[in-house]
């Protein structure tokens, strides 16, 4: 399962097909299956997270729907059989984690918009 990394108003929502490389792979962000996802948090910050389908997965399930408020930790989605999860965060963000770093879904304060 994946879950919203923030609460706020889902601004975007985009299924992209593709191919299924493995998820490591560089080029698996632009050219794998995938969904993105942006929401925009009440102080007008925007965060964008994709889900991206690896050479097993091939089957994203995503639930964000756009001009919908979520609540942060909400599941928005899973990729059957795992994959990877991209997430990008607004310039200036006070980041709480460093490379190498083990997370966990629900728990890990990632950082600080």
């Amino acid at each position: 399962m994946q879950w919203n990394p923030i609460a706020g108003l889902t601004k975007y929502v985009k299924y992209h097909p593709g191919k299924y490389l493995v998820a490591w792979h560089p080029k698996s962000s632009t050219e794998n299956e995938r969904t993105t996802v942006v929401v925009q948090h009440k102080n007008g910050k925007e965060i964008l997270f994709r889900q991206i389908a690896g050479a097993v997965a091939r089957r994203i399930i995503c639930y964000s729907k756009e001009n919908e408020n979520v609540k942060a930790s909400s599941e928005f989605g899973f990729i059957k059989f795992g994959s990877r999860v991209d997430l990008f965060l607004p310039v200036g963000t006070k980041l709480n984690v460093k490379i190498g770093d083990v997370v966990q879904g629900k728990t890990t304060v990632l950082g600080e918009i």
